[in-house]
């Protein structure tokens, strides 16, 4: 049987994909936020019994899918920071929001480490700079993040 909620957690990761995936402008895809590990971030802080690293394997796992990268790619980005998230939601929930932005800074950074790494060893092209603006971004976006998902949890009495 399935825990009350479940259903509007999998919606915000179904639209959190469907962000990602979404046309931007040439100009615009380097400060695309990673809406996804956002979203994630976001539920295992709130609910860490609930979403972890399986679940980070899995929305990566589709998002490999989706952008159609290597298989496994964003999976092991997802889930260390789903791992990383699990283990420290305590200290990171009592921060402001500011100093929980700069923890999600670091994590988004982590996830987009991995990533470049995963590239480097499968011989694609690494990218520039610019590929680094996504976790500010990220982190410059997490308060609205959390004050809309934490909004949508209570409204829904998601526990």
């Amino acid at each position: 049987m399935m825990q009350r909620g479940t259903g509007v957690i999998v919606a915000t990761f179904c639209v959190a994909l469907l962000l990602t995936i979404l046309p931007l402008p040439e100009w615009a895809r380097p400060f695309r936020p990673q809406w996804v590990t956002l979203a994630l971030i976001y539920w295992c802080l709130a609910l860490p019994h609930r979403v972890g690293v399986g679940s980070g394997f899995v929305l990566g796992i589709l998002l490999d899918v989706l952008a159609s990268t290597l298989l496994g790619q964003h999976a092991l980005g997802l889930s260390v920071v789903a791992f990383i998230t699990v283990q420290l939601y305590a200290r990171i929930r009592v921060f402001p929001l500011w100093q929980q932005a700069l923890a999600v800074l670091l994590l988004l950074a982590t996830e987009h480490l991995l990533e470049f790494w995963a590239m480097g060893a499968s011989g694609q092209t690494t990218p520039g700079l610019l590929y680094w603006m996504a976790p500010l971004v990220g982190a410059l976006l997490w308060p609205w993040v959390f004050i809309t998902l934490r909004n949508i949890r209570r409204n829904f009495r998601i526990a």
